[in-house]
């Protein structure tokens, strides 16, 4: 890392140019700014979480991990998985985000809940084939948002008697049979915090 103290230097002297002078400024602020970064991810608490099971594309988990950061919220990760989170292409779509993500990953669906051990109605499963849109639930803001993999979707022993926490995103032309599951689940997480964001 370059060390901001030419700078320092360069600011008291009358002989640098206003060009010059912006340069490193440029190079200082960007020395600082991963610092402010992680200060602010540590005073913030995440709220919502998105809970990927059995993911499949490294692409997809990595722009979702780009958009928890935005948000503020928790990638919960469900294994196995169809990558390793090593692999270049999940840091890619996060770009320089993922090493800010606030990560966790359980072996199976069946340690995440023994460990979070979270009530049926905070939550909210999300298939092409649900009874009920995600414009319908009123989402509590410590709420579990659950997408499944990008082939198969959510496997039966997870949506099991949770009908009735099944939302689809609604698709007016039957010739897309379904779309892309970093895109949905960005669709979800702004309604979901929608009252949080302003609208």
């Amino acid at each position: 890392m370059d060390s901001p103290q030419p700078f320092l230097k360069l600011r008291n002297s009358s002989k640098t140019s206003s060009f010059q002078s912006s340069i490193y400024k440029t190079r200082a602020w960007r020395m600082l700014r991963p610092q402010v970064r992680k200060f602010t991810h540590r005073m913030s608490e995440p709220c919502l979480k998105i809970v990927l099971v059995t993911p499949e594309i490294p692409y997809n988990t990595g722009a979702i991990g780009r958009t928890c950061v935005a948000l503020n919220l928790e990638l919960i990760l469900i294994k196995p998985y169809g990558f390793s989170l090593d692999e270049k292409a999940v840091r890619r779509a996060g770009t320089d985000y993922w090493k800010y993500v606030h990560l966790s990953e359980y072996e199976s669906w069946q340690a995440f809940l023994d460990e979070r051990r979270p009530l049926p109605e905070s939550l909210y499963f999300f298939e092409e084939h649900g009874d009920q849109t995600i414009y319908d639930p009123d989402y509590q803001q410590d709420g579990y948002l659950v997408f499944g993999c990008e082939s198969k979707g959510l496997p039966s022993e997870v949506l099991n008697g949770m009908e009735d926490r099944t939302f689809s995103l609604p698709m007016l032309d039957s010739r897309v049979r379904s779309l892309n599951l970093a895109n949905v689940a960005t669709a979800v997480v702004y309604q979901a915090m929608r009252t949080q964001l302003g609208g």
